[in-house]
C-alpha cells in the first residue's frame, strides 16, 4: 500500500464527506489494482536502431529501404503529403484518416542519393534517407526544413508494445504551432507537452498542460517554408520543445529540436509542405472536411451549469428579449438530468420540455443539451439495461465491466471504439431530439472517471474494440472523444437527414473536425485565462480544428465587469460564441454587469449578428480548404519574423483583423499589421502595414480592421444579405468570397468570387460569371471612399 495514496484518501472522504467521497476513493484503488494485475510489467527491455542500409524496394510514390533491424516505408501522394513508417507501419488503419488514403504520386521516383543513402524527389518536396535511417525534407530547391535523425526503440523482452523515440531537427529560426489545445501559446515555447487527453479537474490557466485536447500535430513556421508533421499514433507521449538560435555560440546557428516519446503504437508520420493554407488544406484532405455549423450555432449561445428550471430558463431569455439583446441558442447542463443520468430529464425542474423547447424555436432559439458518456451502472436505468443487453460497455483486463465515478455515482462506460457501439449510442439521441434539442455538447469525454488520487480516467488496462483490432486503453484513451463524437454526428445524420447536426466536445484528436468542434472547457476565470482563451482557438484551428471558442467570462468565480466585457468583446469574433459558467460562479448575462456593460454589450452582440453571412462564409471555405475562421496574423505572410511573434491580435478570415484588449485598465493598444493597407471599422481612418500602429481601444468597443480592397458579406438592415466593401488604394484592385447559406440541410452553395477596381473615378464591384464579370447583383455599401471618389 502506498502511504501517500492512503493519506490522500482519508483527506477526500474527509473533505467531500458523503457517498460521492467514498466513491472516488473506491474508483481510485480499483483503477490502481486493475493496473497492477492488467498491465503487463516493463521489465528488462533492448535498446534498437535501424542500422545501415541493406537494401531497396523502389515503389508507386517512393519505396521501402530495408535497413538491418528495420525497415522504412516512404511514400508521396498525389496530393504532395509525405508518409513514413517504420517496422512495416502503414497509414491504415487510423482514427486520423478519413476515408481511404490518397493516392500515391506516379512522377515521384526513389533514386540512390550520397554516402549510400537514397532520396524520393517529388513535384513539392525531396525526402533523403541517410544510410542509417535519418529522414530529411527538403523544399525543390534543396532547402532542408526538417530532419528526422535515426528513431530508437526500447522493446520488452518478454514481448509488448515497444516505446520509441524520435529527435528532430528544424530551422534556426522555425517557431512551432499547434499539438491541440494549449492554454500557453499559440507559439509553443521551450518545454515539454504532453500527449494525453486530461481533465484538469479544476479550472485551468496559461500555466496548465495538458488539457482535453492534445494531438501529435505540429505547425512549424520558417523562413523557407511551414510544414505540418503528424506522428500518427494515440498513444500516451510527451514532445519536448526547443527553439532555435541564430547565430549562437561562435557564430552558427543552432537548430530547433522536437524531441518525442511515445508509450507504444507505430512509428509512422505524415508531413505536408507549403505555405499555411496550402499545408492545411492538405491537412484537411487526409483527415477530412470541417462539419459544416446550422447558421444558428454560429450566433449567440447562453448556458449556464445550474438553470435548475424551465421558469430560469425563461427567465433568462426574457431578459434578452427585453433588452433586445440577440440570442440564438441556450444549453443545458446537467442540472436538467434526473439525477445526473445521461439521457433522462428531471421532470420535477423541466416538466414540458418539449414546449419549452418549442416556444423558444418560434423566437429563433435553440435548446443544446449536454451529454456526457458515463452511464450510471444501476439496474432500471433505461441505458444502462440496454447497452447490458447489448455488450457495449468498456471491460477490465479480467473480463468484467470497468466502473468508475462521475456525476450520476458509479458508473460504466460504452467502448465508442467499437462499430455496433457507436451506431446503439447515436440511436439514443432519439430521445434528446424529442425533447426538442437542436444541438449537442459533448463533456466528460477524456473520459473523465473522478477518483480521490491518481489518474481521473479508466484504467489504462481496461479493454477496448479498436475496430476488432483489440487493445488497451492506452490506445484507446486519446481518441475516446473523438470516436463519441464520430458516434452522436453519425447518429443525428440517420435520426434527422434533413438537418446538419451541431455537435462540440470537450475532448477529440486529430480529425475532430468532421464530427464538429470544440470549447475551452473550464477556462479561469482572470485575464490570464481570457489570454488562454484565443491561445487555444488558435491553436485548435492550426491543428484543423476551425470551430471553437472559451467560456465568457471564465467558468468560475465572478469577473469584474472590465473583464466580462473585454471577454464578450473577443468571443464576438470567434467562431463557438458563448457565455457559460460554473454553478457557483457568478452570473453571466450582460445586464448583470451595470447599464455600460449592457450597451457596450449589445454593440457587439449586434455586430456578431450583422458579420453571420462573414462567418457563414467561413465556414464553408473551411469545409472546403481546411482554412479556420481564426489564423494568426502572418498566415499570409509567414516569412514575417515580427508577426510570427504576434499572440495578442489575430485575422478573421482574410479581410478583418481583431485586435482584443487583453490587459486590465488598457484604453489604447498597439497592433502589429500585415502588409497592406488596412481600415480602422469603427473611425475609417487608414493604416499602412507593415508595421506597428497605435489605436484607441475604449470600452465601448475593441479594434478591428479591415483589408483594403475586401469584400465582406454582411446582414443588411432588411436582414438580406449585402456586400460591404472596403475601398482598395487608387490604382489598385481587391475582392473577395461569398457563400450564400440558407441556414441549415446539404445544398452545397456556389462561391461567389467577387473584384474590386478602380474606374477612373468610379469603384467597380463586380461578380465573376460564366459570361465574364457582370455588376454585382447584391446590394453593396463602400467604406473607406477618399473626398470625390465615385462608386458604382
Amino acid at each position: 500500500m502506498d502511504g501517500r495514496d492512503l493519506v490522500r484518501s482519508i483527506k477526500v472522504v474527509g473533505s467531500v464527506g458523503a457517498a460521492q467521497g467514498l466513491r472516488t476513493v473506491r474508483a481510485a484503488w480499483r483503477r490502481k489494482r486493475a493496473d497492477a494485475v492488467g498491465l503487463p510489467p516493463r521489465g528488462a527491455e533492448r535498446a534498437r536502431v535501424p542500422g545501415p542500409v541493406q537494401d531497396v524496394r523502389p515503389g508507386p510514390g517512393g519505396g521501402v529501404i530495408r535497413f538491418s533491424r528495420s525497415e522504412l516505408q516512404v511514400t508521396v501522394t498525389v496530393n504532395g503529403a509525405v508518409f513514413w513508417g517504420w517496422d512495416g507501419s502503414a497509414p491504415e488503419p487510423s482514427y486520423a484518416l478519413a476515408g481511404r488514403c490518397p493516392e500515391p504520386d506516379p512522377r515521384a521516383v526513389l533514386e540512390p542519393d550520397k554516402d549510400g543513402g537514397w532520396r524520393v524527389v517529388a513535384e513539392r518536396v525531396t525526402v533523403v534517407i541517410s544510410r542509417h535511417g535519418a529522414v530529411e525534407v527538403q523544399t525543390p530547391g534543396g532547402v532542408t526544413l526538417r530532419r528526422d535523425l535515426p528513431p530508437r526503440w526500447w522493446e520488452p523482452v518478454a514481448g509488448g508494445s515497444a516505446r520509441w523515440m524520435q529527435r528532430s531537427e528544424v530551422a534556426a529560426d522555425a517557431r512551432f504551432f499547434g499539438l491541440g489545445g494549449r492554454a500557453s501559446g499559440p507559439r509553443l515555447r521551450d518545454g515539454t507537452y504532453s500527449l494525453w487527453n486530461t481533465d484538469p479537474g479544476r479550472s485551468f490557466g496559461p500555466g496548465d498542460d495538458p488539457l482535453y485536447i492534445t494531438m501529435p500535430v505540429q505547425l512549424v513556421v520558417a523562413d523557407a517554408a511551414t510544414h505540418l508533421v503528424f506522428h500518427d499514433t494515440s498513444w500516451d507521449g510527451t514532445v519536448t520543445l526547443r527553439e532555435g538560435e541564430e547565430g549562437a555560440g561562435s557564430g552558427h546557428d543552432r537548430a530547433g529540436t522536437s524531441e518525442l516519446r511515445m508509450d507504444g503504437g507505430p512509428l509512422r508520420c505524415w508531413v505536408m509542405v507549403g505555405t499555411p493554407a496550402r499545408v492545411l488544406l492538405v491537412w484537411a484532405s487526409l483527415t477530412g472536411p470541417a462539419a459544416l455549423p446550422p447558421a444558428w450555432a454560429l450566433g449567440h449561445h447562453h448556458a449556464r451549469w445550474g438553470f435548475g428550471s424551465e421558469q430560469e430558463v425563461r427567465r433568462i431569455v426574457s431578459g434578452y428579449q427585453e433588452r433586445d439583446l440577440p440570442l440564438d441558442a441556450v444549453h443545458l447542463d446537467i442540472d436538467h438530468y434526473d439525477e445526473h443520468q445521461v439521457f433522462t430529464v428531471d421532470h420535477e425542474g423541466f416538466p414540458k420540455l418539449p414546449q419549452l423547447a418549442e416556444d423558444l424555436r418560434r423566437d429563433g432559439i435553440r435548446l443544446v443539451s449536454i451529454v456526457d458518456p458515463a452511464v450510471k451502472a444501476e439496474p432500471g436505468n433505461a441505458v444502462y439495461d440496454g447497452g447490458t443487453a447489448l455488450d457495449v460497455f468498456v471491460r477490465d483486463a479480467s473480463g468484467e465491466v470497468a466502473q468508475g465515478v462521475v456525476w450520476p455515482g458509479d458508473a460504466v462506460f460504452p467502448d465508442f471504439t467499437h462499430a455496433r457501439v457507436r451506431q446503439w449510442w447515436g440511436g439514443l439521441y432519439e430521445e434528446r431530439l424529442a425533447q426538442g434539442f437542436a444541438g449537442f455538447w459533448h463533456d466528460m469525454n477524456e473520459p473523465t472517471s473522478f477518483t480521490a488520487f491518481g489518474e481521473s480516467t479508466l484504467p489504462r488496462s481496461a479493454r477496448h474494440s479498436l475496430e476488432g483490432r483489440g487493445g488497451d486503453h492506452r490506445e484507446a484513451h486519446n481518441v475516446y472523444g473523438l470516436c463519441m463524437a464520430w458516434a452522436g454526428y453519425e447518429g443525428l445524420r440517420e435520426l434527422a437527414p434533413e438537418e446538419r447536426p451541431f455537435v462540440f466536445s470537450r475532448s477529440g484528436w486529430a480529425g475532430m473536425q468532421r464530427y464538429g468542434g470544440s470549447w475551452s472547457g473550464d477556462v479561469a476565470t482572470g485575464w490570464p485565462g481570457l489570454r488562454a482563451s484565443l491561445s487555444l482557438v488558435m491553436g485548435l484551428g492550426l491543428c484543423g480544428v476551425p470551430y471553437s471558442g472559451p467560456d465568457v467570462g471564465g467558468f468560475d468565480g465572478s469577473p469584474s465587469p472590465e473583464l466580462y466585457l473585454r471577454w464578450f468583446q473577443l468571443a464576438a469574433y470567434l467562431p463557438l460564441f458563448r457565455t457559460h459558467a460554473s454553478l457557483r460562479a457568478g452570473r453571466r448575462e450582460p445586464w448583470e454587469f451595470g447599464p455600460e456593460v449592457l450597451e457596450h454589450a449589445r454593440v457587439a452582440l449586434v455586430e456578431r449578428r450583422r458579420l453571420l453571412p462573414y462567418f457563414m462564409t467561413l465556414a464553408h471555405l473551411a469545409r472546403r480548404t481546411g482554412a479556420p475562421y481564426v489564423r494568426p496574423v502572418w498566415w499570409s505572410a509567414p516569412e514575417d519574423r515580427t508577426l510570427r511573434g504576434c499572440e495578442d491580435a489575430f485575422l478573421l478570415g482574410d479581410d478583418l483583423l481583431v485586435a482584443p484588449v487583453l490587459d486590465p485598465g488598457a484604453g489604447r493598444r498597439a497592433v502589429q499589421l500585415p502588409r497592406g493597407r488596412w481600415y480602422d471599422t469603427a473611425t475609417g481612418r487608414a493604416y499602412e502595414g507593415a508595421g506597428q500602429v497605435l489605436v484607441d481601444a475604449p470600452m465601448s468597443r475593441i479594434p478591428v480592421f479591415a483589408r483594403s480592397g475586401a469584400v465582406v458579406p454582411v446582414r443588411g438592415d432588411d436582414g438580406g444579405l449585402e456586400l460591404e466593401v472596403w475601398a482598395p488604394a487608387r490604382g489598385r484592385a481587391g475582392g473577395g468570397l461569398v457563400v450564400p447559406d440558407a441556414g441549415d440541410g446539404w445544398d452545397e452553395p456556389e462561391i461567389e468570387r467577387y473584384v474590386t477596381r478602380w474606374d477612373g473615378d468610379r469603384l467597380v464591384v463586380e461578380l465573376e460569371h460564366e459570361d465574364g464579370m457582370i455588376p454585382s447583383p447584391r446590394p453593396v455599401r463602400v467604406r473607406g471612399l477618399g473626398e470625390g471618389a465615385a462608386q458604382m
